[in-house]
């Protein structure tokens, strides 16, 4: 890839990482943090100035997130109810209701360390929007996300090449496990406390029935 960015003009380089990275942020399955790595290690060979490089991949990152956001906020409910006619046990009322509870409870840092994790770096925003995390929130964690993200990832890439690129691969699939695990556990503690929520009110209901 480093030998294909050789070709294209620096100016052009910019506007390419950030519409990447930015539709990488809205929800579609493209290489952003590759492509990321190798123009900092082209910007170590000075092809384009890492600094401006690191500012405009923060930016596409920013407002990907937030066409995700804005993409969820919209569309997102629909597809849950679609998704819940099909598949109730997973995707109907009381999941739904713990999975709004749990980003509620951890949505910022979602955000934040979503940035991080393959994967997560695709959901996040447009998760983000259809659980209807409240959108200052979701900017303040988008923003820090995207800015710390893009800054490390141009930051190492440029001073130890390719190499930054392995490391990275490695740590998001890494923190996609510990993710996967947390949100299980979190998700197990939250149905709990909805199902003695649930037997509570049940039989506060039975007691004022009685009376």
């Amino acid at each position: 890839m480093i030998e294909w960015l050789d070709t294209i003009p620096s100016g052009l380089i910019y506007l390419v990482v950030a519409l990447i990275i930015g539709l990488e942020s809205i929800g579609i399955p493209l290489p952003g943090e590759i492509l990321l790595v190798s123009s900092g290690v082209a910007a170590s060979h000075g092809v384009v100035d890492p600094v401006l490089l690191g500012v405009l991949a923060a930016t596409g990152a920013i407002i990907g997130d937030s066409i995700g956001y804005a993409v969820g906020k919209r569309w997102g409910r629909g597809l849950l109810q679609w998704l819940g006619r099909k598949m109730p046990k997973h995707f109907g009322p009381k999941p739904v209701a713990q999975a709004e509870r749990l980003f509620e409870r951890w949505g910022a840092w979602a955000v934040f360390g979503g940035r991080f994790v393959a994967l997560l770096r695709i959901l996040a925003g447009p998760l983000a929007g259809t659980l209807d995390m409240p959108y200052r929130k979701f900017l303040l964690a988008n923003a820090t996300g995207g800015i710390a993200w893009a800054g490390s990832v141009t930051t190492l890439a440029y001073l130890f090449g390719l190499v930054a690129g392995q490391w990275f691969h490695r740590f998001s699939w890494v923190a996609l496990l510990f993710a996967v695990v947390f949100a299980w556990l979190a998700a197990r503690v939250i149905q709990k406390r909805v199902a003695r929520a649930d037997e509570e009110e049940q039989e506060a209901g039975e007691t004022a029935s009685t009376h």
